[in-house]
């Protein structure tokens, strides 16, 4: 399963099998933490056999069951690091969904007293992400219009719309999806120039660094820039 595939795959699972992740699963997970943790400074953890997290507290609201595995994404404060949260912990998700896991995003349904994590000075708990075999595979949510969510002056290119509707894809917050992408005028020869942004709302910082991330895979990382 290529990441293009695995975003449309992937939806949001809250029901999961009492099924340990295989050992070579974990081990190619961790690996990927590491890498995203050294390219973003941020400290996400992979915590697993760990029930209490999804089964305390608020968890009972998000009608979870089965979850004992997740990925804490913590790092410093502040919406740069709440956008970096958004995109690398979208890596994890579709690697998860090639290796035929589900995973679910989590802001609040979850008890903090009971997570297993750890944080150094000046971090913070951004979001969490369940992590596991799902019961079902989820089911599809309904989307913008590309022309809510996007703004191309004269002709769009292929690449741009095919960017936008991988994001229009990606999981977001209560389905808000208030992100919007722009692709902007440049000088010939130059890269073409897009401009990600949002609105305000509840997590929208996150919301927008997973579309980015989506929008990259869609449109190819190497077609453009982030202006």
């Amino acid at each position: 399963m290529t990441e293009l595939e695995a975003i449309v795959a992937r939806h949001s699972v809250r029901q999961y099998e009492d099924r340990p992740l295989d050992e070579d699963v974990k081990a190619i997970l961790q690996a990927a933490v590491d890498k995203a943790n050294e390219a973003s400074g941020l400290h996400i953890q992979l915590v697993t056999e760990e029930p209490n997290a999804f089964s305390k507290g608020l968890a009972h609201y998000g009608r979870f069951k089965g979850v004992s595995n997740y990925f804490a994404v913590c790092g410093p404060k502040g919406a740069e690091a709440e956008e970096l949260a958004g995109y690398y912990g979208e890596k994890l998700v579709l690697l998860a969904q090639t290796l035929g896991l589900n995973t679910c995003w989590v802001a609040l349904t979850f008890s903090k007293r009971a997570a297993r994590f750890e944080l150094a000075e000046g971090e913070r708990l951004i979001i969490m992400i369940a992590l596991g075999y799902g019961a079902t595979q989820g089911v599809a949510h309904r989307s913008k219009d590309a022309s809510k969510v996007a703004r191309a002056e004269g002709e769009v290119p292929e690449w741009f719309a095919n960017g936008v509707a991988a994001a229009l894809l990606a999981p977001t917050a209560v389905n808000q999806q208030k992100f919007r992408f722009e692709l902007l005028p440049v000088e010939e020869g130059e890269l073409p120039k897009v401009r990600a942004t949002t609105s305000r709302g509840t997590q929208v910082q996150v919301d927008l660094g997973i579309a980015k991330y989506h929008f990259e895979v869609g449109a190819g990382a190497d077609t453009f820039v982030w202006a």
